[in-house]
């Protein structure tokens, strides 16, 4: 009982800052919306953004750690993947990925 009482301070502790990081940056917490998919989806094939299937394994060789969720927005009016990451010691850290060129323009959380 001890452990799962741990366990939702723990997540408790860990979604409050991701929510407010979330809600600076604009974006939703968890969840592409099906808006986000078809604008990347389109983004792709006109050659205009980086496919996500190329952003992700180059954060993974950078941050080691596992890819928890992501969503489309606008940074510095341009297009932009929301990488919400799962660094390797259990911090949540959003990363915010330039669609065009792929390169990580910013960092929120953790």
């Amino acid at each position: 009982m001890k452990r799962l009482f741990t366990l939702a301070v723990l997540l408790a502790a860990v979604a409050g800052p991701m929510t407010a990081a979330a809600q600076d940056l604009g974006r939703p917490v968890l969840g592409a919306g099906r808006g986000d998919q078809d604008q990347a989806r389109e983004g792709v094939r006109s050659g205009r953004q980086v496919p996500l299937s190329r952003v992700l394994p180059m954060l993974a060789q950078r941050y080691p750690g596992r890819h928890l969720n992501t969503s489309m927005g606008d940074y510095g009016g341009r297009p932009a993947y929301f990488v919400q990451w799962q660094m390797e010691g259990g911090r949540v850290v959003v990363f915010i990925v330039d669609a065009e060129s792929g390169q990580v323009v910013g960092r929120q959380g953790g």
